[in-house]
């Protein structure tokens, strides 16, 4: 096992048991105190502790090489435990919004509220520390279910802060003031905290979906691609048809590059070894499959649009075969 994926492993088994940590005693304290704001917090690191386990699973699992079952390997597993993810978490926000009205109608009060700032002062503070860890690593190894595992957790630093200032204040009023009355401020905060899930669960399911459906990589990476392309020149006359997708961290790369019809088969060879080399060094998890081609002029429009030829040499290829629109 490299030493990348044993770091993917250890963090993401850090984030399940830190949620579960969480998990326990959020619900506890907010039994205890009837705080709906700490219960729907609980409810979402009980989201973050199913995603954290559905992380640990795909990351265990989406690095194992093509088989004969799957010729193209395992990657799309992150990306199917991210969709997963995003659709549990969209349930648990929904459910928080209508738990949250019920008791804003009810005004039901808070009991020691202290202890409801102390747990979540805990929640922030653990979460940040185990977030940072996933980004780096997530980052690291481009793992989307670890970076979307850290999106979870630091969407429940910001969360449980709000949760935090509302009790805080909810804990204030009772010290200094007869009959506040600012109970409202709890089942408000658990809405709050709603409104974060569901943003946290948009994003994840745009990127997951997006994998899934094999969306090309981004414009900034497709640049490259083509400026690796472009530095074989003027061995490359031209190249087109470049098609790109991603299945977790794994990116899939094809493209056709026009050589000159002369070339031995042992120099276009080497041609496409160094380009996967190449491109294999920024994106170190990557399949690449280049289709060399004869540049004998006869040109369609697709061909014509990657050609890297000066304008002299390109016509004078045109003049010796037939330009097809």
């Amino acid at each position: 096992m490299s030493s990348i994926q044993q770091q993917k492993e250890h963090v993401a088994m850090l984030s399940v048991v830190s949620n579960a940590i969480l998990v326990v005693f959020k619900v506890i304290v907010g039994v205890l105190i009837g705080s709906v704001s700490i219960i729907s917090e609980a409810i979402h690191s009980g989201m973050d502790l199913l995603a954290a386990a559905i992380a640990l699973f795909s990351v265990k699992k989406s690095h194992l090489p093509a088989d004969d079952a799957h010729p193209f390997g395992h990657g799309k597993l992150e990306s199917i435990s991210g969709f997963v993810e995003a659709m549990l978490i969209f349930v648990a926000a929904f459910w928080i919004v209508f738990e949250s009205l019920k008791k804003l109608v009810s005004a039901q009060e808070i009991e020691s509220p202290g202890w409801g700032v102390a747990v979540m002062f805990l929640s922030a503070a653990l979460n940040f520390f185990v977030s940072q860890r996933l980004f780096a690593v997530g980052k690291a190894a481009d793992s989307i279910a670890l970076q979307a595992d850290a999106w979870h957790l630091r969407t429940d630093v910001y969360t449980s802060m709000g949760v935090m200032v509302s009790l805080s204040i909810i804990w204030l009023g009772h010290l200094f003031l007869v009959d506040p009355r600012i109970h409202w401020l709890d089942p408000v905060a658990a809405i709050f905290v709603a409104v974060f899930i569901l943003k946290a669960a948009y994003d994840l399911t745009s990127r997951a979906l997006g994998d899934l459906m094999d969306v090309k990589l981004p414009h900034d990476e497709e640049e490259w691609i083509r400026g690796i392309i472009m530095n074989d020149k003027p061995e490359i006359h031209g190249y087109h048809q470049l098609r790109t997708r991603k299945a977790g961290n794994f990116r899939f790369i094809e493209f056709h590059i026009k050589v000159d019809p002369q070339m031995t088969v042992e120099v276009s060879h080497g041609i496409t070894r160094d380009l996967k080399c190449a491109i294999s060094e920024k994106f170190f998890a990557s399949t690449i499959t280049i289709h060399v081609e004869p540049c004998d002029g006869n040109c369609t429009s697709v061909c014509v649009a990657g050609c890297l030829l000066p304008e002299a040499e390109r016509q004078q290829i045109f003049q010796s075969g037939k330009y097809v629109r």
